[in-house]
């Protein structure tokens, strides 16, 4: 009896220190940071509201849903289409899947980084890099395309690395679907791929990779998963071709000088020097020597975005795979104790890093108060930030609910509401259902491809057109209201409402071009 008393407390420690070594392994750590990540969006996840295009999706996705749509592929739409059924599209469940998608790329920095050749020192420190990154705190709080995007990139990373590391040649057909579930997600994905493609053709070790009958179908998988889309199109007149045509908003990036300044901050500036560390650890060093094509694709987008002047968020998804890069040399570094790179993997950089990030996340999340927010960091920065976008559009419906209600029932039982854009149609089309509002209707991107419905345009409450404007189009035009809201996006905190009866037009179908814009 005694024995296996003194026996017992040595095999429990022997069972028990694998286990130990498990949960503070470097994905163990990973995925907590993951877990704080989504545990500290979801905390905010419910303040302000809802943000211009959540609505515009989950109304395409809940009462239009489609194969396409003017201004974005259809991936958005059919998960809140999938939410709608889950939980009514609710405020936290759509922020719960943003706060999601943050969490799995800093999960997959940390794996990119693993495979690249990174212990847990360099795991955690492309982590927190991803975790803490400006960009991505914006993203993990909006119901957006942008937040899937990302994640795709840095999956697409992933397995191009583990066919470059490990040979596996299979991994092409992955990496087929994952490009063809993006392109449904945002087309930026194809810039990714087209500087990946040419970075591997300009590299001479690095074609080898190319050559696998793998690759035949990778490229098929995007195409079958974009012809649905394209289908749509062409049974639609082209109008995604049309409204890139006639769109200027992507070609917005304020020129070279803004753009490099933008960069530094989508990377919370003290995540600079391990971006810089993470190219020089793909295009110079020993350690990257494998996988110099990823340095050259970060140069070919930068170049390219840069020159195209294009927005400058585009470019955000690009990120984590640098920082793992960095991690790697960094991590180096720091257990030989030799060159500057340790540095920037201190806790004193860490903490600096941590202060920076807190500092920026108020114009990222929706952690304070619109006041506090212009109180502290001025109103420009307030209104150059998603706060004022997700922030009135309920109180604006209900206005505009109570000012509809003192019509004439024989004005109310004819009328149709016309918006000058899809934000505030959206808004009607959410909120207005259960206060009674008719649909909204509009000109701009898909609102004009779902076109007039049932309306005859006897009728129209007009919202934010210009006086000018509706006067064109109706004889007898009356004042019903403007709407205020302090805080909302600057072009939405006074809107003027008219009552239009009397058309100077026959045909309000037939008048129904004129009123398109693609913007």
């Amino acid at each position: 009896m005694g024995a296996r008393s003194r026996a017992f407390p040595n095999a429990f420690l022997e069972t028990d220190e694998p286990s130990r070594q498990f949960w503070l392994s470097g994905p163990a750590l990973v995925v907590y940071l993951a877990v704080i990540g989504f545990v500290a969006h979801m905390a905010v996840a419910g303040n302000y509201g809802y943000f211009r295009d959540e609505l515009y999706y989950i109304v395409s996705g809940t009462q239009h849903l489609s194969l396409g749509y003017v201004d974005f592929p259809p991936f958005i739409a059919y998960v809140a289409a999938l939410l709608n059924v889950i939980s009514g599209d609710s405020l936290l469940s759509i922020h719960a899947v943003s706060a999601l998608n943050e969490s799995l790329l800093v999960i997959l920095a940390g794996m990119i980084a693993r495979e690249l050749g990174g212990g847990k020192r360099a795991q955690l420190l492309a982590a927190v890099s991803t975790l803490l990154t400006f960009a991505f705190l914006a993203f993990g709080s909006l119901f957006t395309p942008d937040s899937f995007d990302s994640l795709w990139w840095s999956l697409l990373a992933y397995l191009v690395i583990r066919i470059v590391k490990r040979r596996e040649q299979k991994l092409w057909v992955p990496v087929g679907i994952v490009i063809g579930i993006g392109l449904l997600t945002k087309l930026t994905i194809f810039f990714f791929v087209g500087a990946l493609l040419i970075s591997f053709l300009a590299i001479p070790s690095a074609r080898q990779y190319l050559r696998s009958k793998w690759i035949v179908l990778a490229c098929l998988m995007p195409v079958a998963f974009v012809l649905p889309m394209i289908y749509w199109n062409s049974i639609n007149g082209w109008p995604m071709i049309q409204f890139y045509q006639e769109f200027t908003g992507d070609f917005s990036g304020g020129g070279p000088v803004n753009f490099l300044y933008t960069q530094l901050a989508l990377v919370t500036f003290l995540n600079v020097p391990i971006v810089l560390i993470g190219l020089y650890f793909y295009l110079r060093s020993n350690e990257g020597n494998q996988f110099r094509a990823f340095g050259l694709t970060y140069l070919i987008l930068y170049v390219f975005m840069t020159v195209l002047n294009m927005k400058t968020y585009y470019l955000a998804p690009a990120y984590p795979m640098l920082y793992s890069g960095g991690a790697i040399l960094i991590e180096r570094s720091s257990i030989s104790k030799k060159g500057v790179f340790r540095w920037f993997g201190s806790r004193p950089y860490l903490v600096g890093l941590l202060v920076v990030a807190l500092l920026l996340a108020p114009i990222a999340m929706p952690i304070l108060s619109p006041p506090t927010v212009i109180s502290h960091y001025g109103y420009g920065d307030y209104q150059g930030s998603p706060m004022p976008d997700r922030y009135g559009w309920s109180g604006m419906v209900s206005n505009l609910s109570s000012a509809v209600d003192t019509l004439p029932a024989s004005i109310k039982s004819n009328a149709c509401i016309f918006t000058s854009n899809y934000g505030e149609a959206s808004a009607v089309n959410f909120f207005g259902g259960s206060l009674g509002l008719p649909k909204a209707i509009s000109g701009h991107n898909n609102y004009y491809i779902w076109g007039p419905d049932s309306c005859t345009g006897q009728v129209m409450i007009t919202i934010g057109v210009s006086l000018s404007t509706v006067a064109q189009a109706y004889k007898n035009v009356t004042t019903l209201m403007t709407l205020s809201c302090q805080y909302c996006i600057s072009y939405e905190q006074k809107l003027p409402v008219y009552i239009c009866t009397n058309p100077n037009f026959t045909s309000f179908a037939a008048l129904w071009p004129e009123v398109r814009h693609y913007d």
